[in-house]
């Protein structure tokens, strides 16, 4: 049996221990004591879900969720913290994080928040990255890269799934007429809505290749 893989960043060693004895039933966990490395660890490896402490050594919990949406991470982070100020929790929602739990808390109430997380993750399915943004064609979501998510219609949907299975391709308006709308003629329409997706995300999500058509955004 295969676990989710968890990226838990806590430096308080008695919480830890305790916690980390819990999580190892049902993940495969990597524990890490102090926010540089946590950071670090997140940002190079494959994980799940992240379970991340407010306060840390090197690195706050909040900047490092920061960090991580500015690289278009969006792997859900539930964060922990001993601050009940509304304030506090505020700026890690704000900065990124998914959800909040407070210490000193239930393992069952951590467990099934974290169980939620990773039922939202992955409901929304596979993942393409079209120029700094990271989109999800079976739900239509495209999220940019401070973490903002936009929701596109079922047809500009369709229009930016055909680009994006195939980024070096560039699609005449003809051919994108053809498979999004069932009719060659219908070109104006496709340049309408290439505007409704770029008016959504940003202009280089659909690059224009002159005299030829258009292409997803090259991953940068």
């Amino acid at each position: 049996m295969t676990f989710p893989r968890l990226l838990y960043v806590e430096d308080d060693a008695e919480i830890a221990a305790m916690t980390l004895e819990v999580l190892r039933e049902t993940y495969e966990v990597v524990h890490e004591t102090d926010g540089t490395t946590g950071r670090d660890q997140a940002l190079r490896g494959r994980f799940d879900v992240i379970l991340l402490d407010r306060r840390l050594p090197g690195r706050d919990g909040a900047e490092i969720v920061r960090d991580l949406r500015a690289a278009h991470m969006t792997t859900p982070v539930l964060m922990l913290t001993a601050l009940g100020a509304v304030s506090d929790r505020v700026e890690g929602l704000d900065a990124g994080a998914n959800d909040y739990l407070l210490k000193p808390f239930d393992f069952d109430e951590l467990l099934a928040r974290l169980r939620a997380l990773l039922r939202g993750f992955r409901a929304e399915g596979r993942r393409r990255a079209v120029a700094d943004w990271t989109y999800l064609p079976d739900t239509g979501v495209v999220y940019g890269p401070g973490g903002a998510r936009v929701a596109l219609t079922a047809t500009e949907n369709a229009v930016l799934d055909l680009l994006s299975r195939s980024p070096d391709h560039v699609f005449s308006r003809e051919e994108i007429a053809g498979a999004v709308f069932s009719s060659p003629e219908a070109v104006t329409t496709v340049d309408t809505y290439v505007h409704y997706v770029r008016r959504k995300t940003a202009t280089d999500v659909i690059e224009t290749v002159r005299s030829r058509g258009y292409r997803a955004g090259a991953e940068q």
